[in-house]
């Protein structure tokens, strides 16, 4: 049986089939998922924009005084205690929130491209305090509502953001002693810049280049008790600076040497040769089809980069819709791909948070024990089995939220996730969501609505004669259809 369109772009555009739901087969309707995406209405964070900020500031300022007591010899270790377990609660609400989008979003394709440009402008929650109540922020202020914008509009939103500042340059960039260098106090960020948000590697830029962007940005700074972007013109000397052919020289609009800069890379060819062998990279196979990223930087320099016109020269393009199954499943994808097809709730996503946010011992676990008799032990088991069925499946496959293992993101291609510990724990997740849903789930309806006309002959016959039905289940999320897009 031929891969139907629709089923091919509901696995490689978005994040795989769920019984109900129809997916858009054709790139027009593919497309258009990205301008009502944009469109919506955040759904986290809990609190708001404004309240997030207000709340990550208040915390901020709360450690300011305590870390002045501790040198002042009175140190207030449970304070410090409570600011951090606020700020783990705070990133795993965004994180849970974040998860849920993937499954139950309509949209498939433009939740998978905010995948793909938080990867690439990747933040970390390496600190939690304040990465923790920010690192949602990035991708909520950052890259939801600028994905559909001309490039340069999401480099700057990405880029000039406090949580990849913080990111990238940690402490340092608001710490810099007055005689420091400000050729190197910014070293870090222009080298990612260069390499990885715009040119490339391999672009033929020079230290002479490096060293020029550094002093470029070297006003560029984060305000840590408001969480804004600042621009202190004392570490950025006056020009002139020549970044790959382009002269600045500290006089133009006030200080925006950085901005004008930013917006010179958004356009350069070299960038858009790079974002586009990325984005085919990712979406339809480890080879980039030379002459599919050929159409996408075609139609990005004539526009200037808009990407609205470079996603619909990918999904126009023939090589966009052949040879499936390239790409293997990154874990928050086969993990949101396998709650899509056992149709997991809302409220029961809503119910495994609400386990994880109980406190054994608090005050809100103490009133459920006392209402409904459940043990301590009990919530602390339902806690732990939330955890592993979500976020620490993510940790324990190689994709924790929002904490990737260097400054360029998680890898793209099936040697960053074919490795044999990580297909052992996908076998074991996959085993353990069997045997809690196994009850409500029939391993031959599963093939169905996991797979549609993708699965293979001998798929069905495996789990046709599976000796259980944990045994079916287990054999349908670990096959490589269902484990490939």
């Amino acid at each position: 049986m031929a891969l139907s369109t629709a089923t091919l772009a509901a696995i490689r555009y978005g994040y795989g089939l769920r019984p109900g739901e129809d997916f858009p087969g054709d790139a027009a309707g593919v497309l258009a998922q990205v301008a009502v995406g944009v469109a919506e209405k955040p759904t986290f964070p809990r609190d708001g924009v404004a309240g997030r900020l207000e709340r990550a500031t208040r915390l901020l300022s709360v450690k300011a005084a305590e870390a002045k007591a501790a040198e002042g010899g009175k140190p207030n270790e449970s304070i410090r205690q409570e600011m951090d377990k606020e700020a783990h609660e705070i990133f795993r609400q965004d994180a849970m929130a974040r998860l849920g989008r993937a499954v139950h979003s309509r949209l498939g394709f433009y939740e998978r491209l905010v995948s793909f440009w938080a990867n690439h402008f990747a933040v970390s929650v390496a600190d939690f305090l304040p990465m923790g109540m920010i690192a949602g922020l990035h991708e909520v202020q950052a890259i939801r509502p600028k994905l559909g914008a001309k490039f340069s509009a999401l480099l700057q939103a990405a880029v000039l953001h406090p949580a990849l500042l913080i990111s990238v340059q940690g402490d340092g960039t608001t710490a810099a002693a007055e005689g420091s260098a400000p050729t190197l106090r910014n070293e870090r960020l222009a080298r990612q810049l260069l390499d990885a948000y715009t040119l490339g590697p391999d672009a033929g830029q020079t230290p002479d280049d490096l060293q020029a962007t550094a002093r470029v940005l070297g006003g560029v700074t984060v305000d840590y008790r408001a969480l804004t972007i600042l621009f202190e013109p004392r570490f950025s000397p006056p020009g002139p600076h020549v970044v790959m052919g382009k002269t600045y020289r500290g006089e133009e609009g006030g200080n925006q040497d950085h901005v004008l800069l930013l917006e010179d890379l958004a356009v350069h060819p070299k960038t858009a040769a790079h974002i586009c062998r990325k984005l085919v990279r990712h979406f339809i196979a480890d080879e980039a089809p030379e002459e599919l990223v050929s159409a996408m930087t075609d139609a990005w320099e004539k526009s200037e980069g808009d990407l609205m016109r470079v996603y619909q020269a990918m999904l126009e393009h023939p090589r966009a819709w052949s040879e499936p199954g390239r790409k293997i499943k990154a874990p928050f994808e086969f993990v949101a791909s396998t709650f899509r097809a056992i149709e997991l709730s809302e409220r029961s996503l809503a119910g495994l948070q609400r386990d994880m946010e109980i406190e054994a011992d608090g005050p809100v676990g103490k009133a459920i024990e006392l209402a409904a008799g459940v043990r301590a032990e009990d919530r602390r088991a339902r806690a732990d089995r939330a955890e592993a069925l979500t976020l620490g499946a993510l940790q324990r496959m190689g994709q924790p939220m929002w904490h990737p293992p260097r400054l360029e993101g998680h890898g793209d291609d099936a040697g960053a996730w074919m490795t044999p510990d990580q297909m052992r724990e996908r076998i074991s997740w996959a085993r353990m969501v069997a045997g809690i849903f196994a009850q409500r789930i029939e391993p031959n309806a599963l093939v169905v609505a996991a797979l549609g006309d993708a699965v293979r002959p001998e798929t069905k016959r495996l789990v046709e004669h599976a000796p259980s039905r944990l045994q079916g289940i287990g054999m349908v999320l670990a096959s490589p259809e269902f484990n490939r897009r």
